[in-house]
């Protein structure tokens, strides 16, 4: 269904409650983490990448997951993946995935941002953030610190 967005107002004019609720309701839920983290080969939680709300039906939500430095100091080409998990990374359903890839000739760093938009079941959700070395020889490493910090953000976009 697209999105209806909210008609213009007037003087005079009363706002009503749907009115209202045709707005964003902003965020939802937030996590960060200072920490670095080391990743292995297979999909794992990264460190402090977990949150939990409470959903509503029929709404949208947006879910953005950075990370500030990807390193991946291999020797071979290869990639490292960091993948968005709602409810268990063994068992949830997969939104999001990106990667850093890598050279032979050189190791390489960048940052990453996923960004899922999408509706959840209402109710408590939770996402998770998680990272694998997917095909790279070594430890890629999520290079985080007080001032390079890592999140998972959840905000309420409005109607769906």
């Amino acid at each position: 269904m697209a999105i209806s967005p909210n008609t213009t107002f007037v003087i005079g004019q009363v706002l009503t409650a749907a009115q209202a609720n045709a707005f964003p309701f902003g965020n939802v839920a937030l996590a960060s983490s200072a920490t670095p983290y080391t990743m292995t080969t297979a999909a794992v939680q990264t460190t402090g990448m977990t949150v939990s709300w409470t959903a509503i039906a029929n709404r949208n939500y947006k879910v953005t997951y950075y990370e500030p430095q990807v390193t991946t100091p291999s020797t071979l080409s290869g990639f490292t993946t960091i993948r968005l998990y709602e409810n268990s990374v063994a068992t949830g359903p997969q939104l999001q995935q990106g990667f850093v890839q890598n050279s032979a000739a050189v190791a390489l760093s960048g940052s990453l941002t996923l960004v899922y938009v999408g509706t959840f079941s209402a109710g408590t959700r939770t996402v998770i953030g998680a990272g694998l070395a997917s095909s790279v020889t070594g430890t890629p490493i999520a290079g985080r610190s007080a001032v390079s910090k890592a999140f998972l953000l959840v905000e309420d976009m409005g109607p769906a």
